[in-house]
């Protein structure tokens, strides 16, 4: 909480901490060879720290190091990047966000202090507002897994000097028209595969003309993701020799030669050999593995997909750990590399009767919508919901996770994509309920962070599989919920679509709150281009709301038509509209809604010329949302106790409420930021009165 302090009846908040610089990369590997003449290569391509900003592409095939080089080569000298380095992986892009390159803009936008309430709507104006942002030092963007040009020309950013840094398995020849280098990348020779090999193992397990060393390298293709997978197999059997390894790979190699028919050459022998030397549980979790959803897991979620306790689950991922199988990061959390992960799964379709399989998928897709719940339950308390998943929660799902709000908001931000997968996974097993669950779960995180693309396809799929369900009542709800960012994408026609199908849907299903719910949904749609339709809605909810004895519904309902008949000039019905409002909110103890209301209700005794009573509410209204951290809120009052200043000719008042309005907008990177500061800078230059606005 901000704690306000009076100067002169004006309220300064304290200064926010400085955005920290971005430094995204993740880092590099420990061992590391054969890549010189690729990061010299780099080095002479980015190296003029004036010209236009340098984008080089790394390419090659799966599992030859692109992602390993080019964060060895992010690390190498951060100091010449003084704006930061972002990282934005594209694959994981893709599986929580379908390929989504706004939300990649997004994540860098964030990183750089940008509020998801200022965020633009569309991918040019994100571009645009990146640019901006990274016009003042040199930058470096590193971006993983690319397979579009799209993807990387969205990120370019705005001061001279900077490096786009992307990988991809395709070469991107488009991209050169724009200026951009190809690089290839290819397997490690004989002689550096070797190299990594007794780097990993030591020089005393491998002797530099070994050559049953040299026939391991061959068989994993001069690939360092199988080269790991063989070191770690070596290291964790000491009595197995390079000799005995390179016979078992070669056998395995040349039944997977005959099994495969021709197609192209394949390193799953070394995934295989290390595979096949796993005990049972620890093979068995292997496989289930390849069929969790999402990327990543942690010890609870596996121990969900396996149907086992956590402890035992624990001492099985060490075990693969070190067989280099899986990677841990600080984080608590595991991966594959797409190589291995595609193993696993292979290995799990011909081992596990389909049943058991599903059965794990499902026990992990109920996991993560029990944590879900609790995460939404901790974020939004006692808001309506049609499924019953927080209900649901019992003694077995452990004591609640989350300490506060901001705890099981920032889990559900760090999991979503996981937590989208579960959703899709639900949806493309048919188990409709969990898939609409999940859909109404997630609107925790999405009301609260604006990831609108994310929040469409997680509706869309939610809506579609209530419908399956026959759920008018979560259809309804879901559809009304999905209007938001169809909104804020300027998608109306749409939003209407889903909006009109909503109030069909919720009269179907009885339920008097939620019918009173989506008329609100319904109305802010309305507020947008016909004041009066608004109004006529609003009150239609609250005419439910009162019905259903909802008294936070009520006071809503009441804000927002107050505000709509402000917009169609009933300035003195608002006023009364707003105050009953107001009223409401103040009886719910919610401080944060109040200073909206006030704040609504001093703009508009400032329409009817009640400046002395507008300032009066505006004050009071700025020191309410500065309580509960509403800023956001708070600069439009602020400039609107600015124009007040400016009509009564008070030229330092004006300047003190048009610079903290300013200084809220910077630190969340408003687009008025550049509009007040302009203002500020013109009044500076000239001696006469502010303006009189």
């Amino acid at each position: 909480m901000i704690q306000a302090g009076a100067i002169e009846n004006i309220w300064q908040a304290p200064p926010r901490p400085k955005t920290p610089t971005p430094r995204q990369v993740p880092p590099e590997l420990a061992q590391f060879v054969d890549r010189e003449p690729v990061l010299e290569a780099i080095d002479n391509w980015t190296g003029d720290l004036h010209g236009a900003p340098r984008v080089a592409v790394l390419s090659g095939m799966a599992g030859v190091g692109k992602s390993t080089t080019a964060r060895r080569w992010a690390h190498r000298d951060e100091s010449r990047f003084p704006g930061g380095a972002f990282y934005v992986d594209f694959a994981a892009l893709r599986r929580e966000a379908g390929g989504d390159i706004s939300a990649g803009v997004s994540q860098c936008l964030r990183a750089l202090g940008v509020e998801d309430q200022y965020l633009p709507r569309s991918l040019g104006e994100l571009s645009a507002l990146f640019r901006s942002r990274t016009a003042g030092e040199r930058v470096l963007l590193v971006l993983d897994d690319v397979t579009e040009p799209a993807q990387v020309r969205a990120l370019i950013p705005g001061a001279p000097g900077s490096v786009v840094l992307a990988t991809s398995q395709g070469r991107l020849g488009e991209l050169m028209m724009d200026g951009a280098q190809l690089m290839s990348l290819e397997p490690l020779t004989p002689h550096h595969g070797l190299q990594l090999l007794r780097r990993l193992c030591g020089e005393a397990r491998i002797a530099p003309d070994d050559e049953d060393a040299r026939r391991i390298v061959e068989y994993c293709g001069g690939l360092p993701v199988a080269l790991h997978v063989a070191a770690a197999r070596l290291a964790t059997h000491s009595r197995l020799t390079t000799t005995a390894l390179a016979t078992e790979l070669a056998g395995e190699h040349h039944r997977l030669q005959a099994l495969r028919l021709g197609k192209d050459h394949t390193v799953s022998a070394v995934f295989a050999i290390a595979y096949e030397g796993l005990p049972a549980e620890e093979a068995r979790l292997y496989r289930l593995l390849g069929l969790h959803p999402g990327r990543s897991w942690d010890t609870a979620s596996a121990a969900a997909l396996a149907g086992t306790a956590p402890a035992e689950v624990q001492e099985q991922l060490d075990s693969l750990e070190r067989a280099s199988l899986i990677t841990a990061a600080d984080d608590g959390r595991y991966c594959f590399h797409d190589l291995v992960r595609l193993h696993a799964r292979e290995q799990a379709t011909h081992t596990d009767p389909e049943p058991e399989r599903t059965e794990a998928v499902r026990r992990a897709v109920d996991h993560f919508l029990a944590r879900a719940a609790q995460a939404d339950l901790s974020v939004m308390a006692t808001r309506m919901r049609i499924g019953t998943y927080v209900e649901r929660l019992d003694d077995s799902e452990g004591a609640p996770p989350f300490d506060d709000r901001q705890q099981a908001l920032d889990w559900l931000d760090s999991w979503r994509s996981e937590l989208l997968a579960a959703q899709r996974t639900a949806a493309d097993h048919g188990w409709h309920r969990p898939a609409w669950e999940l859909a109404e779960a997630l609107t925790a995180l999405y009301l609260n962070r604006r990831y609108l693309q994310d929040w469409v396809r997680s509706g869309e799929l939610g809506a579609a599989h209530a419908a399956a369900d026959d759920n008018p009542a979560a259809e309804a709800r879901l559809r009304a919920l999905l209007s938001r960012p169809l909104m804020d994408r300027d998608e109306p026609e749409r939003a209407r679509a889903e909006l009109e199908t909503a109030v069909a849907k919720a009269d179907t299903s009885g339920h008097t709150l939620l019918r009173a719910s989506v008329r609100e949904f319904y109305g802010r749609y309305w507020d947008r281009c016909d004041p009066t339709r608004a109004i006529a809605t609003y009150e239609e909810a609250m005419v439910l709301y009162r019905a259903a004895g909802d008294a936070r519904g009520i006071a809503i309902g009441l804000y927002f038509m107050g505000c709509a008949e402000a917009a169609a000039d009933r300035t003195e019905q608002a006023l009364g509209t707003l105050r009953d409002a107001y009223d409401r909110f103040m009886t719910l103890d919610d401080r944060r809604m109040g200073g909206r209301a006030l704040a609504a209700i001093g703009s508009a005794e400032h329409r009817l010329g009640r400046s002395d009573e507008a300032v009066a509410s505006l004050e009071e209204a700025v020191r309410m949302l500065r309580e509960r951290g509403a800023l956001h809120y708070e600069a439009p009052a602020r400039e609107t106790l600015a124009a007040i200043a400016g009509q009564r000719g008070d030229r330092e008042l004006w300047r003190r409420h048009l610079t903290a309005a300013l200084a809220i907008y910077e630190a969340g990177g408003g687009p008025r930021a550049e509009e007040l500061r302009r203002r500020l800078a013109r009044t500076e230059e000239d001696t006469e009165e502010p303006p009189r606005t």
